[in-house]
């Protein structure tokens, strides 16, 4: 079990098998020392969070979501790195959509339940450069998707 596999089981993280992707396209893309993780959604083994931010999902429970996305992220980390999260250098971006209602605007603090996570995971490795965006739609009316890109070795 690597380092950050044992931080994980620590806070009580058991890592899923990754999710498939549901289109025409792949869950990771090495190029070079950098992974770049297709966006992962809110979806656990329970269903995962539905609906809109604001309306049908509170703050709390959509940062939740966003946790379960990091957690996704990670899974899709360990894949990409042959099943050795220990290969990961630095999270270097995360990318955070929230489908938010029209008077929702905690965005950032819904992401914080992914970028969080990382910093847990990694310690500093895990500080990244962010982007924050409330989107009107998601795929599969999840309420949160969160991309990446990492360094590895």
């Amino acid at each position: 079990m690597s380092q950050v596999e044992e931080r994980l089981a620590a806070l009580g993280i058991t890592l899923p098998q990754p999710n498939p992707p549901v289109a025409n396209y792949v869950p990771f893309v090495r190029a070079g020392n950098l992974v770049h993780i297709s966006g992962q959604v809110s979806l656990d083994a329970g269903g995962g969070v539905r609906g809109i931010v604001g309306e049908d999902v509170d703050l709390e429970a959509a940062k939740g979501a966003a946790r379960i996305c990091g957690i996704n992220l990670l899974a899709q980390m360990r894949a990409a790195c042959d099943g050795d999260l220990d290969r990961v250098v630095r999270v270097v971006k995360l990318g955070g959509f929230v489908q938010s209602g029209p008077e929702f605007f905690d965005i950032p603090q819904v992401i914080n339940g992914a970028s969080d996570l990382m910093v847990a995971a990694f310690g500093d490795a895990g500080k990244h450069a962010r982007s924050a965006v409330g989107v009107y739609r998601l795929p599969l009316n999840f309420a949160v998707e969160v991309d990446a890109v990492v360094e590895v070795r």
